[in-house]
């Protein structure tokens, strides 16, 4: 009896290898993301990326919203989501391990007693935002056990929206 295994998609190696040199010959590389965002009315806005499709983000019911998209903290998990699978396909493809299941699950701990600012409770902002964030991974590959957790937590650690998560970073906000 044989077992085929199906993998997924693979990136372009030798392009990440030159990518990672790149970087390597000058840590102080940097690049810039934009996105403007527009609010439509209500808590529903469009935040255009690109030449995307604009990522629509709205507030549930009880929040006041009408619940026709993901709340923010919901596009903030999913931004890391995105950047930890990516740095997880990343690491396996350098470690040329080939993936056939890549699956994460997350979840964040977060209130809003404050009510944005709006006249709720009065707390510091390392009171306010998420308070607590867990994710698991369902990772699958031609590896073992150890071999992927390894993957994992190299690529957790190296994760850029992580790393902003984790980390104090320079913020700034100022009428146009």
């Amino acid at each position: 009896m044989t077992t085929v295994t199906a993998y997924l998609k693979p990136i372009d190696r030798d392009g990440l290898l030159k990518f990672a040199a790149a970087g390597q010959a000058d840590p102080s590389r940097r690049g810039t993301n934009k996105v403007r965002t527009v609010m439509e009315g209500k808590y529903r806005s469009l935040s255009h990326v690109g030449d995307h499709a604009p990522v629509v983000v709205d507030e549930p019911l009880h929040l006041f919203g009408d619940n026709t998209a993901p709340a923010p903290g919901e596009i903030v998990l999913s931004a890391l989501g995105g950047c930890l699978a990516v740095g997880i396909t990343a690491v396996a493809t350098w470690k040329q391990v080939k993936l056939s299941r890549l699956e994460l699950f997350l979840e964040g701990d977060i209130g809003n007693p404050a009510a944005w600012g709006a006249g709720g409770a009065e707390l510091p902002p390392p009171l306010m935002g998420f308070q607590a964030i867990r994710v698991k991974v369902n990772l699958e590959g031609a590896a073992t056990r150890a071999q992927l957790d390894e993957i994992v937590q190299h690529a957790n650690q190296y994760s850029p929206v992580a790393n902003s998560m984790r980390n104090p970073i320079a913020f700034s906000i100022a009428l146009d």
